[in-house]
Parts: C-alpha cells; sequence; structure tokens
C-alpha cells in the first residue's frame, strides 16, 4: 500500500520536482517506509511506500529491464507470484520480488489488456518513456483512490486531493455541487469530488495519454449481473461449495505478505467468514481487532468474544464512547477529503490507530459482502415494496416493512396511512432505474433546506439522480431487481463512501492496509450469477452465503440478524460536553462567511438537537447534523485553514533510465537544481 501522485505538463515545460515533493509530502500517511520520485522531461511522478511485500527490494518507481517503462501503485496485486512465473517464461526478467514490478512486466507484454489477469486491489501510473505516454488505472471496484485534476493546462494525478490542491492554480474551493451529491446518495459521483477542479478516475477504468495529446478513457470491468437465464445452474449445495472454494482461495492469496497480517473482527457474519478461513491458512496465532461502544445501541463485543473463544484468537479490543468520536472527527473530515452524513468512519480510524500500534501493517476485513450477497435491508425493502405494489390494499405486505425496521418511529409504524406515505413514494413506478433507491435519496435529500437559497439557486440544475441514470450501463434492465439494486449500491454507497470514507482512508490515516478477500475478482463475477432467490430468500439477507458458510461458525453468528455498523452522533456533538470546535463551526457568524448554509437554518436544527437530546431527533435530522458539522469542517481543514505538509525527501530518484538509491549527494544535487 502506498500513495502515488504526479504531473505532466500541458505546456512541454519540465515537470517541478519541487512541486512532485510537495505532493508526496501530503500522501506520508498512507506510505511512511520511503519515497521515490521518477523525472522524465515534462513527466514526473512521485510514490511514498508502506512496504509490506520485498521490504528491502520493492522501492518504487520500479523500472522494466529496458528502461523503457516505470510504474509507481497504491495497492497491491494478489496473484503476483503465479504472473510472475508466467512473464519469466515469456522471457522477462525481474530484479526484485515486488508485486508491482509485475506491472510492467505485464503492460510491456500485454498493454491495457493485463488488468484482466490482476487480482488485486490497485491504482498505479505507468509511464512509456520512448513514447512519452501515461497510462493510468484503478481497481475493479476502486477499492484504492486515483483523483484527477488540469490546473492550468497541467495533468496532475494523487491518490489524495490534498496532494493535487499543491499545484499553484489549483484554487482551493468547495465546490457547492458536491453538496447536493452528498446529501442525496451520501456521496459524490466520480465525475466530480468536494472540491472543484478535481475528479475521479472511476473505479474499473483507465486513463491512455498520448503523446499527441490524445486520450484514451475506457472501462474495463464492471460488475458482471446476468439476465435471470443467464444465472448459475445446478442445486443450491453445489453453488454453496463453489462459493466456499474461491472465498478460501481469496482470503488465502490476500494473506501474501513480509509483515504480519490482523483481521478485523466486528461480530457479524461477513467479518467472522474473513476471520475463520484466515485461521485456516494462518500457522501462528491469529491477531483480532474489534471495536465495542458503550452505548448497549451500537455494541457488538458479545459476538467478537464468541468468534474469538470458537477460533483461539487473540483480540485486541477498544471501547468508543461520543466523546471518543467527537475528539476524531476533525482529523477524519480531513482525511475524508469530502462531508459525510455519519459518524461511523471515527470508531474506524481509533481502530486502524489499535492496529498500527500493535505493530500490524495489514488487516483483512469483511467489506463487500452485504453488497454482493444481498445483506442490507433496502435490498428487502425493495422486494417487499414490489410485492406491496402488486397489491397495494394489502396492510398484510406492508407489514412486512415492519419486520424490516422494529425501530421505525411509532409515528409511521402505528399507522398505515403514515407507513405508506414514507415507504409509499414511487410504489408502483417499479420499472424506474432508481426505484430501489429513491427512498434513500429523497430522506437524505431533506438536508438540502439547510443550504443557503444562492446556493440553491446556482445549484438548481443540478440533479445527481439524472447523473446517476446516464452512468448506467446499456444492459441494466435486462437485468433481475434484485441486482439492479445491489448494481446501484455498489456504485454510490460502497465505491463512493464505505471503501473511501469508511475503509481506505481511515485505514491509511494511520498507514494501515485493508484487504478485502469478498471484493476478490472471482467471488464478485460468482456472487453476481447466483440466482436472486438464493441471494435473498424471502426475508432471509444472505441466504446462500450463510449455508456456504455454516460449518465454520457458531450458529449464533450465522443465525443472527443483520445488524448495520453505526456510531452515536448526538452523544458526541450535542451537550454539555461537547467540544468547542462543534459550537465554533455550526456559529450563525461562521456559517455565514462560509457560504453554503443558512444559518437560520442551521441554528433551528442545532436547537432541535439539543432540545431533544434525550428522546433523540429523526435520522434525518441526525444526518443532516453530520452533514453540515463536516461540510464546515472540511472547509475550515483543507480551505480556510489548511495545515500544509513538509516535503517528501526521496531515498530512490530516477531520471530517464538513471537509477540513484539512497543518495543523498544525488538528492541534494536534483532538488538544487
Amino acid at each position: 500500500m502506498c500513495g502515488i501522485a504526479g504531473l505532466l505538463s500541458g505546456h512541454g515545460t519540465a515537470a517541478s520536482s519541487s512541486l512532485l515533493l510537495e505532493m508526496a509530502g501530503e500522501l506520508t500517511h498512507r506510505g511512511p517506509d520511503g519515497a521515490g520520485l521518477y523525472i522524465d522531461g515534462s513527466f514526473g511522478m512521485v510514490n511514498t511506500r508502506l512496504s509490506i511485500i520485498d521490504i528491502l527490494g520493492g522501492d518504487q518507481p520500479i523500472g522494466n529491464e529496458s528502461g523503457r517503462y516505470w510504474v509507481v501503485q497504491n495497492g497491491e496485486i494478489y496473484n503476483y507470484p503465479e504472473l510472475t512465473e508466467e512473464l519469466c517464461g515469456l522471457g522477462h526478467v525481474f530484479s526484485s520480488r515486488s508485486d508491482t514490478e509485475v506491472l510492467v512486466h505485464a503492460y510491456e507484454q500485454w498493454g491495457p489488456d493485463c488488468l484482466c489477469k490482476l487480482n488485486g486491489e490497485f491504482a498505479f501510473a505507468i509511464w512509456d518513456h520512448q513514447l512519452q505516454e501515461l497510462f493510468l488505472a484503478r481497481d475493479r471496484f476502486g477499492i484504492r483512490p486515483l483523483f484527477l485534476a488540469e490546473p492550468g493546462g497541467d495533468l496532475c494525478f494523487a491518490s489524495e486531493i490534498k496532494a493535487l490542491l499543491r499545484h499553484p492554480n489549483l484554487v482551493r474551493d468547495i465546490d457547492p455541487r458536491a453538496l447536493i451529491d452528498v446529501f442525496t446518495m451520501w456521496s459524490t459521483l466520480p465525475d466530480r469530488t468536494a472540491f472543484a477542479g478535481v475528479r475521479e478516475l472511476p473505479p474499473g477504468h483507465f486513463l491512455r495519454i498520448r503523446a499527441n495529446g490524445t486520450r484514451q478513457m475506457s472501462k474495463w470491468w464492471d460488475v458482471p449481473f446476468v439476465p435471470p437465464d443467464q444465472y448459475l445452474s445446478g442445486t443450491s449445495d453445489e453453488m454453496a461449495e463453489q462459493l466456499l472454494v474461491q472465498l478460501e482461495d481469496a482470503t488465502r492469496i490476500r494473506l501474501r505478505a513480509d509483515v504480519p497480517v490482523g483481521v478485523y473482527v466486528s461480530g457479524g457474519l461477513d467479518s467472522s467468514v474473513t476471520t475463520a478461513l484466515a485461521r485456516r491458512h494462518t500457522s501462528r496465532a491469529l491477531q483480532g481487532f474489534g471495536i465495542g461502544f458503550t452505548d448497549p445501541r451500537y455494541d457488538e463485543t458479545s459476538f467478537q468474544e464468541i468468534m474469538a473463544g470458537k477460533l483461539g484468537l487473540q483480540l485486541e479490543h477498544l471501547q468508543v464512547d461520543g466523546a471518543d468520536i467527537a475528539a476524531d472527527f476533525p482529523h477524519v473530515i480531513a482525511l475524508a477529503e469530502c462531508p459525510m452524513l455519519r459518524t461511523a468512519p471515527a470508531p474506524l480510524l481509533r481502530l486502524s490507530r489499535l492496529v498500527r500500534t500493535s505493530g500490524f501493517k495489514v488487516v483483512l476485513t469483511g467489506e463487500g459482502a452485504d453488497e454482493l450477497f444481498a445483506g442490507y435491508n433496502i435490498f428487502r425493502e425493495t422486494m417487499v415494496r414490489r410485492f406491496w405494489s402488486r397489491e397495494h390494499s394489502s396492510s398484510t405486505r406492508a407489514a412486512l416493512l415492519r419486520r424490516l425496521y422494529p425501530y421505525l418511529p411509532r409515528s409511521i409504524s402505528a399507522s398505515g396511512a403514515l407507513l405508506e406515505s414514507f415507504f409509499g413514494v414511487g410504489l408502483h413506478e417499479t420499472s424506474h432505474p432508481l426505484y430501489s433507491h429513491r427512498i434513500r435519496f429523497k430522506n437524505a435529500a431533506r438536508g438540502l433546506r439547510l443550504l443557503r437559497q444562492e446556493v440553491i439557486e446556482s445549484t438548481s440544475q443540478e440533479d445527481p439522480e439524472e447523473r446517476l441514470i446516464a452512468r448506467l450501463p446499456s444492459w441494466f434492465s435486462s437485468i433481475g431487481p434484485l441486482s439492479r439494486a445491489q448494481y446501484l449500491e455498489i456504485h454510490t454507497f460502497m465505491q463512493g463512501y464505505l471503501l473511501h470514507a469508511q475503509g481506505d482512508r481511515m485505514l491509511m490515516g494511520n498507514s494501515v492496509e485493508g484487504r478485502f478477500p469478498f471484493l476478490d475478482c472471482r467471488v464478485a463475477e460468482l456472487a453476481a450469477r447466483i440466482p436472486e432467490r438464493l441471494r435473498l430468500r424471502g426475508l432471509r439477507e444472505k441466504h446462500l452465503l450463510r449455508k456456504a458458510v455454516t460449518s465454520l461458525l457458531p450458529d449464533k453468528v450465522v443465525e443472527r440478524e443483520k445488524r448495520p455498523y453505526r456510531a452515536p452522533i448526538l452523544a458526541a456533538f450535542i451537550g454539555k460536553s461537547s467540544p468547542e470546535y462543534v459550537e465554533e463551526s455550526l456559529h450563525p457568524q461562521t456559517v455565514e462567511k462560509a457560504g453554503l448554509f443558512s444559518p437560520l437554518a442551521v441554528s433551528r436544527l442545532v436547537e432541535k438537537c439539543r432540545r431533544n437530546l434525550d428522546v433523540g431527533v429523526s435520522e434525518t435530522d441526525e444526518m443532516a447534523l453530520v452533514g453540515v458539522l463536516s461540510t464546515m469542517l472540511l472547509h475550515r481543514k483543507m480551505v480556510q485553514q489548511p495545515e500544509l505538509a513538509l516535503p517528501s525527501q526521496p531515498k530512490k530518484i530516477v531520471e530517464g533510465t538513471l537509477i540513484t538509491r539512497d543518495s543523498r549527494k544525488a538528492i541534494s544535487e536534483h532538488q538544487a537544481s
């Protein structure tokens, strides 16, 4: 795992090594074990390394035998031993045992088609010295981030936005259009970020910039959901066995490392499966890490202890309360580089800190299982609503929604009329491409009422739902309703929020690499072909997955209802013990100065939360509070008062085909020039 950044001058001028090292300095937390610099005329790129594989020989950038191709990577290629053997058989000569070196030889051998051979989580850049051509690529699910900007005609890329913002021609400014995205879909779509002028290379895409200036951006992979007539055939037992085989191998290859690998243990099904499979392939004691909460509504400690006892884990455990969340939240936002509607990432930042202080750089986690195997309530809700729409007058069918959400406010659950007004929005519009997510989007979008009128007017033409629909593949309407809901969840919540704000950023904030067996490409391609009736059977979520792993886990873990991971909100930010920054950030003068939200509307929301601190407020109001606070913190920490990192000091420099390792004299001469 690493950080990468680069610059291709749009004016033919030499790439600035000092700017590149400033960009690398902003990524030091992603790679504290060393930095590398490559300069070739108008192009330059840098890497900050977290050494995990080939610790002594894997410094980047890495070139092929002739020095024509050079690569920097953020991520891991898990099938690198098999690819190394194949490429050696084709005549390639390797200089290291690094998984990153596989990329440069694979690209030399197969060009962009090499991507389909990679099993990993990656974002990388390859420079063709001979053709003066740049190739950027991102993994299938976008697990590893890669941002783009074009300030002053230059093309810049980086693992994090803060590195791009070091370019003198890129203005530090929050894009108000991004707030429309966040307050609707919980995150931005790849065509924009929270910062004006910055976008993402979308997951499963590559970008090729040729010497003549032409560009080719192509989608090389998408989640391959299929129409019902192309589902897997065979019995459910056969499919369950096939799934277990794939999951086991996905876990096995993600244990490949020259450093110890730990596991996150949440107490839920997904992390328990990952932990049980990892235990099979670990000869030494397996180290687990778990979060508990002082508030029992969020705590899953008992299930974590059940798993630890079952597998003989050494379990490191921390307990979190509202004060802990509040203490970490400003740093969480600076790492995430985007407003958010939840506090759930904050405990995960604290957990990764525990991992790092315990001497670990790598952990396996269970992300992706809910999206691929239909584990969330939004999937069950979608199917219930479709069932209800066929007999709208049926109170029995509508009542199924109460089984999904037993914690619904009484005002909604006690009255059939109110239940219908909440869940009946667009009930009969089952052919609408966003049918499954329209209620979620509508509820989250209530936070938009807090925006200033001028912002609302300036963004009145923005419709994130239309932009999302425009991004859907041509085959989207041919797949089943559950598959459509899963596809949308993957391309919004998972890619935009879960893998970024709650995943990559909270792990890398403490220089820890997360690995995700459920997002192995083979597992995903198998899951996408499982019949919908076996993914979701009645109201039983993840049916086939449970069937596949029953023998691995205690019955209490296999049979327990899905419990979404959440963290306290009001207890963190409202009340006598709330930190000073909350009052400062939400003060009318501060809100007015930022120019994004209505001071009056924000004050009313804060007062409502204070009045109802003991009884609580609606989920919509909680999300609105976090959304405003996180936006104001982002504005302060990255626009008003940015804390600039010191430039990196590289230990590996490449100029053309000249390689200098650990040469302080060369570094000094290079920087002086």
